[in-house]
């Protein structure tokens, strides 16, 4: 019986174009809470005019907030940095804590807050618990602005942050029988469920969020990741290096049998020296990064190869977020004063 050698790669094109299958991961890409705050922003724009001004980057796509700013949008980090003005200063879709609306009432600022109603509810959550008595433990990254937003809602030491199950290990709670936790909405599955059970390890009777505080698109994302993540050489990750859930998309890919995965922000940033021989590629994005760059990576990769693409579809997504109710109204009135 004679052996078999190694496969043969496939022929080229008539151009001379290998071939590349690519796995485009759905869903990807924005989620209701990204859409929510774009628009506020855009709707803010187009009601009152340039400058709008921006707490933060309102969602964390690079693509995204310079097309904002082209538009006449004005990004700062701190509401001193505004000056006196009657036009519109939105909060980022992170959240923001709760001394940032209270100075912007001082300065009387026609506030617009943008902050994804799914950040709202772990808000909510976390003066529930602290209402009650409990000790709040926040599972989340350091210097990320949902987690900082998240621990803004409460006094100084009222709610202590853990990245790892190590953090875990270290805790000493002022009562074990008066804990809760919430996370941060964009984490990796997996590395939440670890520190989790950590948490009910040690503390058997810690009170758990009445539903899971990663966002459906977080959850879905990844999911859909993990799907496609086994059968290609290679994933493209579409986001910010600062955007937590597209970051946490590259690293579900490596774990879940994917031997290499890149995060860029548009398709410059491609490193073609890792994707030499690939014949199959994943693409997917994150919640803040928009299709139109998707489809910047793939004609990329249509210049150097022969492309097919698949979608691999998961879940059906159909939630929506409505406008702040200011704008809300401010578009009813007009309705109403167009008839």
């Amino acid at each position: 019986m004679t052996s078999q050698g190694p496969a043969m790669p496939p022929a080229p094109d008539a151009a001379g174009k290998p071939p590349l299958e690519v796995l485009l991961c759905s869903p990807r890409g924005f989620c209701a809470g990204v859409v929510r705050a774009v628009d506020t922003v855009e709707r803010a724009l187009a009601l009152y005019g340039p400058p709008v001004y921006v707490r933060h980057e309102i969602v964390h796509n690079r693509y995204v907030v310079e097309s904002l700013k082209q538009k006449g949008a004005i990004f700062v980090e701190e509401l001193d940095e505004i000056p006196d003005t009657t036009a519109p200063v939105v909060f980022s879709a992170h959240g923001v804590p709760k001394s940032i609306p209270e100075n912007a009432a001082k300065r009387n600022f026609f506030a617009l807050d943008a902050t994804c109603p799914l950040v709202s509810k772990v808000h909510r959550e976390a003066e529930v618990h602290f209402k009650r008595g409990r000790e709040i433990i926040l599972i989340g990254h350091a210097g990320h602005p949902e987690v900082e937003g998240t621990m803004g809602q409460l006094p100084p030491g009222a709610m202590t942050l853990v990245e790892t199950v190590a953090d875990v290990e270290t805790l000493v709670p002022r009562d074990p029988s008066k804990l809760a936790y919430v996370t941060q909405t964009t984490l990796s599955i997996d590395d939440c469920t670890e520190i989790i059970a950590a948490l009910q390890r040690r503390f058997p009777e810690i009170t758990a969020p009445h539903k899971e505080d990663i966002c459906y698109a977080t959850t879905n994302r990844q999911e859909a990741v993990k799907a496609v993540a086994p059968r290609v050489d290679a994933l493209i990750v579409v986001g910010s290096p600062n955007s937590s859930n597209s970051k946490r998309l590259q690293e579900v890919a490596e774990r879940n049998g994917c031997r290499h995965a890149q995060l860029v922000d548009r398709a410059a940033g491609i490193d073609w020296s890792k994707l030499d021989g690939i014949r199959t590629l994943g693409i997917t994005a994150g919640a803040s990064a928009p299709e139109v760059v998707v489809e910047e990576i793939i004609d990329a990769f249509a210049a150097r190869y022969a492309v097919t693409v698949e979608t691999v579809s998961g879940v059906t997504e159909s939630m929506f977020f409505p406008l702040p109710r200011q704008l809300r109204e401010l578009d009813k009135a007009s309705e109403t004063a167009a008839e």
